[in-house]
């Protein structure tokens, strides 16, 4: 419980906090050039989110893909792979879960539903593990090979919803069985039919797996170590081909669930998308939130939800263009990037707490 107390009182989160403060100041100031009320817009955006228990229960829906894709970022990032893939990932897993959940009859929900969860997982886990495979065996680049397979997962599952399962003179997919559904209705009617479903609890445990794993596990503290010299750990005797392709699954296996909850308790069908829906790198600026730690990347989802959510009943009720949210989204990922220029704002603060402890 200590270690864990400690992730909240380091010096990154910190920085973290005073980086937010600063990207909401920086998108106040955007406004205000804009002609816009800062405090109405904000205002309006937290209003939008928590004032009622069916926006409450979308915004906790758009939060948690975003979880999950956070945590595929920074699970890798803490093993020294920089995975720009999760977009593919994503549309893989979400694809499995499809198929699964709209080819298979008969089956009851105890089993249907958690074998579509199961099939994105691991299709999302396997997508992500070739570009991990090339990287460990060839060299190549993983920043690369995840973005061409970004658009070949696209169009990979367009092709499969288009040949498989196609809903005639529509451009989207059959509904999935209703029992491949992990939506919660008995919730869902308590907040106003908001789109709640199972896959915001499993989000929090895969946290608390990132967690235990990466800092409890061998194999997690392997991971780590090979992130931090790849040359040492060799010679330590661990096998860093091995990690690698490991760390990729389980970062795919992150984004997959994101995508199976998106189609299993969300939409129930699938879309053929003209263009990637964005989530998987939504999730890369969470974990730059987050500081690519577990809980780190529940807060950065809270923040990131809310603020995109929001957005919506900032340009209703305050008139002001949803994009200034994307300008403070931005402003707290480069403040966070920029840690010297955070650095120098809190040091005055430390300054005066280190005099304080002298007298």
């Amino acid at each position: 419980m200590a270690n864990l107390l400690k992730i909240f009182t380091k010096d990154s989160f910190v920085l973290a906090l005073v980086s937010i403060i600063l990207g909401l100041l920086l998108g106040a100031v955007v406004m205000l050039i804009g002609g816009y009320d800062p405090i109405v817009a904000y205002s309006a955006l937290f209003s939008r989110v928590y004032g009622d228990s069916y926006n409450f229960g979308e915004a906790i829906r758009e939060m948690t893909p975003l979880i999950l894709t956070g945590l595929a970022f920074a699970f890798a990032a803490r093993a020294g792979l920089f995975n720009i893939g999760g977009e593919g990932q994503f549309l893989v897993g979400m694809t499995a879960a499809s198929i699964v959940g709209i080819k298979l009859h008969g089956l009851p929900a105890i089993i249907h539903a958690p074998l579509a969860v199961i099939a994105g997982a691991v299709f999302g886990g396997l997508w992500a593990a070739i570009a991990g495979y090339l990287k460990a065996k060839r060299g190549v680049n993983e920043v690369i090979t995840c973005i061409m397979m970004n658009w070949i997962g696209l169009y990979l599952a367009n092709l499969v919803i288009n040949q498989f399962a196609l809903l005639e003179g529509e451009n989207r997919s059959v509904d999935i069985q209703p029992s491949a559904s992990i939506s919660i209705e008995w919730l869902s009617q308590m907040m106003g039919n908001a789109r709640v479903h199972w896959g915001t609890v499993i989000a929090l445990l895969a946290a608390v797996f990132f967690y235990i794993f990466m800092w409890k596990t061998k194999q997690g503290y392997e991971l780590r170590a090979v992130g931090f010299n790849q040359d040492a750990s060799r010679y330590a005797g661990m096998n860093v081909n091995r990690n690698i392709v490991k760390a990729m699954f389980i970062s795919g296996v992150f984004a997959g669930l994101a995508g199976a909850f998106e189609v299993l308790g969300v939409f129930h069908y699938q879309s053929v998308m003209a263009g990637s829906p964005g989530t998987g790198f939504d999730g890369i600026a969470v974990a730059l939130i987050g500081m690519n730690n577990p809980f780190g990347v529940l807060l950065g989802s809270v923040l990131f939800g809310t603020l995109t959510y929001g957005s919506a009943g900032m340009s209703f009720s305050a008139d002001v263009p949803p994009e200034i949210i994307r300008v403070v989204i931005g402003s707290i990922i480069f403040f966070i990037a920029a840690q010297g220029i955070v650095r120098w704002v809190v040091k005055p603060l430390y300054s005066k707490r280190k005099k304080e402890k002298v007298l």
